[in-house]
């Protein structure tokens, strides 16, 4: 039977984030995608833009569980993105009300990057989503999101090997059972990942080229391919290695237009190379 994943995050309607990036990549994956957003936005939040509008839907997450119910509508796996903090005890309702035996849990902790919350989260928003990442089957934290779901400071590229374990094995404390932390770099031009395994204390490492420019909506990519590798039968560091081989790939394929192409990637033209990757 064909698997059918559940991904929870934001619609922002220009951008190419959260659900404009999870719903085409999952699919592409071969995995059936249904989507639940959690608001309405104009536009993502990074800076380049002036402003944005924001619908929270909220409100509409128990009625839309209610029917799902009345429906017997489960689902294989949960992957959630940027969600705002009063949705989260709905998500977990959902994640319990409407899963079927094994469902996995994939959460990306979609709240900071660079030492700085997001736009709109207050300091008390990592403690509302490490509530999120309890009894998740994997977290996917940036190195900015780890540090505040832990409350320390932020390192910067002041780390060594020994504090990616450190701070996976903390954040494993918090109930995830496995901890991908990505943007691991130990050597210059290199980058990639991180996983730790809790039930095995053990780590597993993918590097690729470092590309030395920023682009929006690049963790995004990342954990939808991950998620999307994973349900397809890949193993964790399998999945990571797929996902970060297609951020590159995504990245190389904007380069040539990255003045008018500032406020994400080109993945689309990169899904090929994603199809052929899960297929070896």
């Amino acid at each position: 039977m064909d698997k059918k994943l559940l991904t929870i995050q934001d619609i922002s309607c220009v951008g190419q984030c959260s659900l404009t990036v999870a719903l085409p990549i999952i699919s592409a994956c071969g995995i059936e995608t249904a989507i639940l957003p959690g608001a309405l936005l104009s536009n993502h939040t990074a800076a380049g833009y002036s402003g944005w509008t924001f619908n929270d839907l909220t409100d509409e997450m128990p009625k839309i569980l209610e029917r799902w119910n009345k429906e017997n509508i489960r689902f294989d796996a949960f992957y959630t993105g940027y969600v705002t903090k009063t949705q989260i005890a709905h998500i977990l309702q959902i994640m319990d009300k409407a899963a079927l035996p094994g469902a996995l849990r994939i959460v990306d902790p979609a709240m900071a990057d660079n030492g700085k919350l997001y736009a709109g989260f207050d300091d008390n928003f990592p403690q509302e989503m490490a509530k999120l990442c309890k009894g998740a089957d994997y977290i996917l934290p940036n190195l900015t999101e780890a540090s505040f779901l832990l409350g320390i400071p932020y390192a910067g590229s002041d780390y060594d090997q020994a504090y990616i374990e450190k701070i996976s094995r903390d954040l494993a404390k918090l109930g995830a059972k496995n901890v991908v932390i990505t943007g691991v770099s130990f050597e210059k031009g290199k980058i990639g990942a991180s996983v730790y395994h809790s039930d095995s204390d053990s780590f597993e490492y993918y590097f690729n080229e470092k590309i030395d420019v920023s682009f929006h909506g690049t963790g995004d990519v990342f954990s939808s391919a991950f998620a999307g590798a994973l349900m397809r039968g890949k193993s964790a560091l399998q999945a990571a290695k797929i996902a970060a081989d297609f951020v590159v790939d995504s990245i190389r394929k904007t380069l040539d237009d990255k003045t008018d192409h500032w406020y994400g990637v080109k993945f689309e033209k990169a899904i090929p190379g994603l199809i052929k990757a899960l297929e070896e």
